[in-house]
């Protein structure tokens, strides 16, 4: 992917990179660096772009797993129409954030007796991971009088092609296997739990609307197989998200389009056999990964037997990702700017380093750069999601970089 493809979404003016309508250097001069900023038009931008393509009647959730910065949630809980969450805390970030219980599932793999029990209180979808913890569930509910909501997350025998992460397909911590739901089905009904529904997450990150189309497909012939062996009726469908964004070299944009067509056609024959079940489509990066950029400025520029290093004030510890240690097999460079010169041409090979003790901590490779020195930024595009609370920010002690919403 070239730097214009990464910058589809973004506004230069004047040769600067603009962010929530002000040059990158505005906010790094005011409020310091190193620095993430996330546009909120971006977000809603991309959020209104999905509501003109999808079907009607499909609910758009967002993971906060994906980016849990307080005012961001709050931004994200006008726009959406529910939230999935993954830890007591992320609970908390939903509910302050005024979404309605009954509007927040909750899914992981290893879930505490006390957020079960805090969970069950508050009225959430628990989406149960296992037998073991469909067990647990039930004795909280024993305990506490009440009649928790529970979906079953599905382990499926398909697994998303060209995906990132795979969710399903084989052995994994995540869902119960495709194979054991009858018989835990049948325990399902002896217990003081209501099953409103099905959860479903094959993989994320896809750039394919053709795989991803696909295992939609296979979500949605999974649960019509499934039909008549629930309690009742099914009422509540998450089919995950896994629609990705592109990062590096080669990646083109995900054709929402072709996906939305696809869905509309599959969600309409899936209504036609569960007339009362909601539809969740559930993502996280793909609402906030474009719409963020983590800002860093050059300390010092340094010169080591026929390489030049820019060593910057951020690194591993606030963007493990962009670091290449946070899921790549090969590690590739996300997109790097020097946001005050997007007019220039890049005329040097760099490498862009952290002020960490660890070769790890790299930023860019051999990136192409106009010159830079000492006191210039560099922007990190495509860091709207699993940056900052996906890293090891107490790693060697350095502070912790800003984050704003603007």
């Amino acid at each position: 992917m070239n730097r214009h493809a990464a910058l589809r979404h973004h506004q230069i003016e004047n040769g600067r990179l603009l962010i929530g309508g002000k040059p990158v250097s505005h906010w790094a001069e005011t409020l310091g660096t190193p620095l993430y900023l996330y546009d909120r038009q971006l977000i809603a931008r991309r959020v209104a772009e999905l509501r003109a393509l999808l079907p009607i009647g499909l609910s758009l959730h967002y993971a906060i797993k994906a980016n849990p910065y307080p005012p961001l949630v709050e931004l994200m809980a006008g726009l959406v129409d529910g939230m999935d969450v993954a830890s007591h805390s992320e609970l908390q970030l939903a509910l302050n954030a005024d979404i309605r219980s009954d509007r927040i599932s909750f899914a992981g793999p290893g879930k505490r007796d006390p957020e079960l029990r805090e969970a069950v209180l508050a009225g959430v979808i628990l989406s149960v991971e296992s037998p073991g913890e469909l067990e647990r569930i039930a004795a909280i509910a024993a305990q506490t009088g009440t009649r928790p909501r529970v979906a079953l997350r599905i382990n499926p025998a398909f697994r998303l092609r060209a995906s990132g992460m795979h969710m399903g397909g084989g052995p994994s911590p995540f869902g119960i296997d495709e194979e054991q739901l009858p018989a835990l089905l049948k325990r399902l009904r002896a217990l003081p739990l209501e099953l409103v529904g099905l959860h479903v997450f094959a993989g994320s990150q896809n750039l394919s609307a053709d795989h991803l189309a696909a295992s939609q497909a296979a979500i949605f012939d999974l649960a019509e197989r499934l039909l008549p062996q629930l309690p009742g009726a099914l009422r509540w469908l998450n089919i995950g998200g896994g629609l990705g964004i592109p990062y590096f070299d080669g990646d083109r944009p995900l054709d929402l389009p072709r996906l939305a067509l696809s869905l509309s056609q599959r969600l309409r024959r899936f209504r036609e056999r569960a007339p009362e079940c909601e539809v969740v489509l559930e993502l996280g990066r793909y609402l906030v990964g474009e719409a963020g950029i983590y800002v860093t400025r050059v300390l010092e520029r340094k010169r080591s037997r026929g390489k030049t290093y820019l060593i910057t004030d951020g690194g591993m510890h606030h963007h493990l990702a962009a670091s290449g240690n946070f899921g790549q097999v090969l590690r590739r460079n996300f997109p790097l700017v020097a946001p005050d010169r997007m007019d220039e041409a890049a005329t040097e090979s760099v490498e862009v380093t952290g002020p960490l003790c660890t070769p790890l901590d790299r930023l860019g490779s051999e990136v192409a750069l106009p010159h830079l020195e000492a006191g210039d930024l560099v922007a990190i595009l495509q860091s709207g999601a699993y940056g900052l609370s996906a890293s090891p920010t107490a790693f060697l002690g350095h502070p912790l970089p800003g984050e704003h919403l603007v």
